[in-house]
């Protein structure tokens, strides 16, 4: 009687290039590069409307790589990291910035910085488990407000203090909501990632 041979299957290992270098990642590698350059030009230089360029272009290839990485099926463990962390640097990095001017940003700068640092720690945790945690909706929606909240403070220079409160308030809000879903989400992963363990 013969013995079935299980078949030998064989998986696809990604390259060095296809990990790294895809055109999603690039565009995250090049967001990292333009922060320095935002700071200088507001900050040092004073010239606003180039910074506001700079933030444009940034938010711009935010939602290009993004969109890239979806449809032609470039989605990496890397993209996953990189893309949120060149997000939030930027994102920091202009609140700051915007926090001399308008001073009342210091509440969405504070609210993002304690979240990040708090969803790093449970990102890691999960990344450990092997399971890089991606994208939802509101995470997006707030990125977007953010974005244009903080392009707004930076070409409107004389921006009215009601409406600058309303947009703080909004983005504030939405960053608060951002975290509490990712939480509950996270928590809820790590839940079933350690029955699976059990079993």
């Amino acid at each position: 009687m013969l013995k079935k041979v299980r078949p030998f299957i064989v998986t696809k290992v990604k390259t060095l290039k296809e990990e790294v270098f895809t055109i999603p990642n690039i565009l995250s590698f090049f967001r990292i590069t333009l922060i320095p350059f935002i700071v200088i030009f507001y900050l040092s230089l004073k010239k606003k409307v180039l910074a506001s360029i700079l933030v444009l272009i940034s938010g711009v290839t935010d939602l290009l790589d993004g969109f890239i990485a979806r449809k032609f099926n470039l989605i990496t463990d890397l993209g996953k990291i990189l893309d949120p962390i060149a997000d939030k640097l930027t994102q920091l990095t202009v609140l700051f910035c915007l926090i001399i001017p308008h001073p009342l940003m210091i509440i969405p700068f504070l609210l993002l910085f304690l979240k990040e640092i708090l969803a790093g720690i449970v990102g890691l945790i999960l990344i450990k488990k092997e399971f890089v945690p991606f994208a939802v909706w509101h995470g997006k929606l707030s990125t977007a407000f953010l974005y244009l909240t903080m392009f707004l403070h930076l070409i409107w220079v004389n921006i009215p203090f009601v409406f600058s409160k309303i947009l703080i308030f909004i983005s504030s809000s939405l960053i608060i909501l951002s975290f509490i879903l990712y939480t509950i989400k996270n928590l809820k992963k790590l839940t079933s990632l350690k029955n699976v363990a059990k079993n």
